[in-house]
């Protein structure tokens, strides 16, 4: 087999490929066995039928027009190898010579492929995350929202302030008639949070059980936007109770026996949560800082292919679940046209993040771990609640789909990612450089641990 590449921009190429007649012999052996078992011979067997005589029924020509195909994607394979193309997508079939006896077999092919781009100095790359120290002040305010959820409601005799809850009536009408839909009674309501009419909360503040009010407001659903009277009556005023910030209300709403033991809990969950913020928000501003450093010219044809899939497979899901792609896209509050908009930049910044990546785990060698493919695979099953008995199954539909091999590339995504946040410039608000243990915490002990604990199952043995 001889090839040739023609660059046809940074982004695509052209490959030429010439296969002697001689080398096609595989592929014509195969195509007699596939065109034998689909035809009928009086005296002899489903692919017994010897080649002559396959020949008399369908025609020499025939055979050959059926080898074309895998003769094609075979070479092609070999082509793309041995000229060191890193193809993207579908490669398409520009032109192609039907095979003839003894003439080598010629045919053309575009495809996208991966640009040649620099990658910057990773310690160029200056990141600044979140300090996330965690405050007296961050303590406090999530005690106060557990006190919240223990809170009770008492009926007070007083005008109604923020942060009350009343029970009203609201009627709305339009030139003295009432809108379909728009009465409703017995409503709770806390006031000040505003997620009901627009201007109904400043009406609330002093109002007291009894008092009615009209107000003018913006109806929603099926009036959206419309201007309409809406008359307010109050019912009922009720204030917020909370229990004493005390031991029995650390008893009462958790595992602890004193409010000291509570405070401490909460203010280990806060620092946990703040490293793992702090971890997380170093990778993706390093990531950014990454993309945004390297120039990439982008292959439009694979991208305008991922945007029609991607498209394709959304409008799907949306016409099961909601009946309609114009209707989803009203309950967005988005236009057809912000709606491509977005799709493109998604599936344009996806493919920069895949490409650079993909790069950088090549030129440092980085393989996923058996371990860590295992675990990844478990991970999901337990998220989307496959039942232990179906695990294998679920493996092997991933492996048939194509699950596996996607699991493995964003892995090994995320292993080059971590090359680069190891080596960038990273630190908090405060300008404190961030440590390993910061980046990635809990790793070092975990990784210490292990042969500990190895050690401890073999001494019990």
């Amino acid at each position: 087999m001889k090839s040739t590449v023609e660059t046809l921009s940074p982004t695509r190429v052209r490959l030429s490929v010439e296969v002697p007649f001689e080398e096609l012999a595989p592929f014509i052996n195969e195509a007699y066995k596939t065109v034998g078992q689909q035809i009928r011979v009086p005296g002899f067997r489903p692919g017994k039928a010897p080649r002559q005589v396959i020949d008399q029924r369908v025609g020499r020509e025939s055979v050959l027009a059926q080898a074309m195909d895998p003769a094609v994607q075979a070479n092609l394979t070999q082509a793309v190898s041995e000229n060191d193309v890193n193809a993207l997508g579908r490669p398409e079939l520009t032109e192609v010579k039907p095979i003839e006896e003894g003439k080598p077999f010629e045919f053309v092919v575009e495809t996208d492929v991966t640009p040649a781009f620099d990658l910057p100095d990773f310690a160029s790359l200056k990141v600044t995350v979140e300090s996330g120290d965690v405050t007296e002040e961050d303590v406090d305010a999530d005690i106060e929202s557990q006190r919240l959820r223990f809170s009770s409601l008492k009926t007070v005799e007083r005008a109604a302030n923020t942060g009350d809850f009343v029970v009203i009536d609201l009627r709305a009408t339009q030139n003295g008639e009432e809108v379909e839909g728009g009465s409703v009674t017995g409503m709770s309501h806390e006031v000040g949070q505003g997620n009901l009419l627009d201007g109904l909360d400043d009406a609330l503040v002093g109002m007291a059980a009894g008092d009615e009010k009209t107000i003018q407001s913006t109806l929603a659903g099926e009036q959206d936007g419309e201007e309409a009277d809406v008359e307010v009556k109050v019912t009922q005023v009720k204030e917020r109770e909370l229990p004493d910030l005390d031991d029995d209300f650390a008893e009462m709403a958790s595992p602890f026996d004193t409010l000291e033991e509570l405070r401490n809990a909460t203010r280990e969950r806060l620092e946990t949560q703040g490293k793992t913020g702090k971890a997380n928000e170093a990778r993706q501003k390093t990531l950014e800082a990454l993309i945004e450093a390297v120039e990439l010219p982008l292959p439009e044809k694979t991208v305008d292919a991922e945007i029609e899939h991607t498209r394709g497979h959304l409008e799907q899901q949306v016409v099961e679940l909601a009946g309609g792609f114009d209707e989803y896209l009203t309950a967005v509050g988005k236009t057809a046209e912000e709606f491509d908009a977005e799709l493109r930049d998604d599936v344009e910044s996806n493919l920069r993040q895949s490409i650079i990546l993909g790069r950088i785990a090549a030129d440092r060698e980085l393989e996923v771990s058996g371990e860590l493919m295992t675990a990844e695979v478990v991970r999901q099953a337990q998220q989307r609640g496959v039942p232990q008995d179906q695990f294998q199954r679920f493996v092997d539909e991933l492996r048939t789909n194509g699950g596996l091999q996607q699991i493995a590339s964003s892995l090994r995504q995320q292993l080059a990612l971590e090359e680069v946040v190891k080596e960038a410039s990273i630190t908090d608000a405060s300008g404190k450089d961030l440590t390993e243990e910061d980046l990635f915490p809990g790793r070092k002990a975990a990784e210490e641990q292990t042969p500990e604990a190895d050690a401890e199952d073999k001494t019990e043995e």
